[in-house]
């Protein structure tokens, strides 16, 4: 669930960086394409963790 989230949130970054880059209209600022990459970036560490916890409990036993 987190690492899809972090990727469709990936997914508007790119999109906003594409577009700005080839057609000049970038949909986001530079603070809103900031929030967007934080945002990326912490469900994608949110994610790890939570697979890391779920490897660790079933290995526990």
């Amino acid at each position: 669930m987190y690492l899809t989230a972090s990727t469709i949130v990936f997914v508007i970054y790119f999109a906003n960086v594409a577009m700005g880059a080839f057609a000049g209209n970038a949909f986001l600022g530079d603070v809103g394409e900031m929030l967007v990459l934080f945002a990326a970036s912490i469900l994608f560490v949110v994610a790890i963790l939570k697979r890391e916890a779920d490897r660790d409990a079933e290995s526990d036993g």
